[in-house]
Formats: C-alpha cells, sequence, structure tokens
C-alpha cells in the first residue's frame, strides 16, 4: 500500500517511523511542516524536516526525540564563550546538516531537493517532502504580543498564552510537484498525531493543499495526538484551549471534519467515540502512546488496517 503521510514534531516522526517499519521500501512518502523553520547564525534550520529525517534514519536522540543521538555541543560551547546567548540547541553532528542545506540553497537547489539528498545520504529509502519550497514563518499573537514559533517554543519555553496565529508567507507557497504527485499516487493518507494547529495547520494552509487532499478518492486517517486532555509532549494541548477549541480527541476530530474518514484515539478517550462517529467518521479505539519502536510498528499496521477497512467510493 502505496501511503502518504503528513506529519511534524516528535508524535509525526514516531508514527512515520511506524509506518515505515510496516511498509515496504519506497511505499511511503511524509509531507512535512516547514513554517517553524527559521534561520540562525547564517544558517537554515528545518526542525521538523530534521526530527522526521532523524527519526527515519534511525538516529534520533531516544530522550528527547529531537537532535541526534551520541550528539556533543562543542560548538555551541565555543558560541557561548564569544558572549552569544546559544538558546537554541544545535549539536556538532546536527550542525552538520544545517551547513549543507543553507550551502545547497544558496547555490540555487530547492528545499525539496535538498531534503531529498540530504535524507538518503542517511540511507532513507522514502520520501520526504516539504510542504513547500517557498519560505513561512509561523508567529504567533500572544498577551506579550507577537512572537516568531521558535521564540515561543524554545526560549521562552511555551509559557505563553496563543491567542492567533499568523503564516507569514503562505499566500506564496505551491504544492510541490513531488508532493502533488505523493498524494496522487497514494493509497493512504494519514494525519499523523501531530499538533493541529502548528504542525498540521500550516502544511493545510499551503495554498490548494486542503482540496488536493480532500479531493483524494482515497482512505484518509487521523491518529489524535490528544489523550485524556493532554498532548504527550509539546503544547498541543494548551494551545488549543487557549484558541478557543476543545482539549480532547472529539476537539481534535472537528477539526478534521470533511479532510477524513477515519479517526484514531486512546482507549482512554472511548467516551468520546460516538461523538466524533457523529461526523462522519470511522473511530478506532487503541493504545495510541508510542513508547518504543515496537509500539511505533503496531500502531502503524492498526492505522493501516483502518485505512483497508473504510469505503471512501
Amino acid at each position: 500500500m502505496r501511503v502518504c503521510a503528513i506529519a511534524g514534531g516528535v508524535g509525526g516522526a514516531k508514527l512515520a517511523a511506524g509506518l515505515q517499519a510496516v511498509l515496504p521500501p519506497g511505499d511511503l512518502s511524509v509531507i512535512v511542516n516547514t513554517a517553524d523553520d527559521f534561520d540562525l547564525w547564517g544558517l537554515r534550520i528545518c526542525p521538523d524536516l530534521d526530527t522526521v529525517m532523524y527519526t527515519l534514519a534511525g538516529l534520533a536522540n531516544r530522550e528527547t526525540g529531537w537532535g541526534v543521538t551520541d550528539e556533543s555541543f562543542n560548538t555551541l560551547a565555543m558560541i557561548s564563550d564569544y558572549g552569544e546567548d546559544a538558546w537554541f540547541k544545535l549539536g556538532d553532528r546536527d550542525l552538520a546538516t544545517h551547513i549543507l542545506r543553507t550551502q545547497r540553497l544558496r547555490a540555487g537547489m530547492s528545499l525539496t531537493q535538498v531534503t531529498a539528498d540530504l535524507s538518503a545520504a542517511l540511507g532513507i529509502r522514502n520520501r520526504l517532502l516539504p510542504m513547500c519550497d517557498e519560505p513561512v514563518s509561523t508567529v504567533l499573537e500572544t498577551p506579550e504580543g507577537l512572537l516568531e514559533f521558535q521564540e515561543y517554543f524554545v526560549r521562552r519555553r511555551q509559557r505563553d498564552d496563543v491567542l492567533g496565529v499568523e503564516l507569514r508567507g503562505i499566500e506564496k507557497a505551491r504544492v510541490p510537484v513531488e508532493v502533488a504527485s505523493a498524494v496522487s499516487e497514494a493509497e493512504a493518507i494519514i494525519f499523523c498525531p501531530s499538533n493541529p494547529v502548528v504542525s498540521i495547520g500550516p502544511i493545510l494552509a499551503v495554498p490548494e493543499m486542503r482540496e488536493l487532499l480532500s479531493n483524494c478518492p482515497v482512505p484518509r486517517v487521523a491518529v489524535s495526538p490528544i489523550i485524556g486532555g493532554k498532548a504527550l509532549k509539546g503544547p498541543a494541548d494548551e494551545m488549543l484551549r487557549s484558541l478557543g477549541h476543545e482539549v480532547s480527541a472529539a476537539g481534535v476530530a472537528r477539526m478534521y471534519e470533511g479532510l477524513v474518514d477515519g479517526f484514531v484515539m486512546d482507549r482512554a478517550d472511548e467516551n468520546e467515540e460516538a461523538s466524533i462517529s457523529a461526523l462522519g467518521m470511522r473511530v478506532l479505539s487503541t493504545e495510541a502512546v508510542m513508547r518504543d519502536e515496537p509500539d511505533r510498528g503496531r500502531l502503524a499496521r492498526e492505522v493501516l488496517n483502518l485505512c483497508s477497512k473504510l469505503d471512501t467510493v
């Protein structure tokens, strides 16, 4: 089964890795959020792309979910010695990714091309696709004013209430040919358990992306990132709350209404099944926490099994 996954962040990367483990090589494409990309010390940093890439390559730090395993931070220490605020943790091995990406982008390569080359060099045999090649940046409205996403997420440790989301540059973004091809060839589309506001939201905001996905006549399934009213990792629960959404699996399902045919949630939220079914979605209640690689593969197989049962005619 050829699968197109929509992902961002650690939760999305975990399910993408599970799908990679259970599908034949080459049958998985992952469209990744790039609206949290930014420039630091002259380098182009793509946090979600790199988290997914390192996870698929088996290089991700298992404790944090981001960055590279067995990492050192000598460069960052020296930057601090020069008096710079080293607030964003870039490891020495991780820096190689940003250096080469920046060099190749400046040479005229697209982000899609650069990502394909870097992921192939790390042994990834599936397609890792940025949501667009144009720069898009997430800016959050907070009581303290407008904050760039990484300022909010890393430097300020997500302590601000998010009152609004602006995607600067999104009107100039275009669906890459490679993304359109991956969607058209897919036999199932899976929305990974990523933050629906700042991970999945920007992907769907790329002009014509939502229409492309919603018009694709294949099973489309979303996996909830909210379990028992909380996000397992990151600020999705607090962000949903401050933006006026219900912080629950059902609340997430409503954000996908009209876009997906199936919805996967944790057994802790079984009492919400009727509400989600009323949205026209077939519901799978399962153990949705991915603690290790066997969990990732199990959940991936269960999601694919749900896809196979959906009638999209």
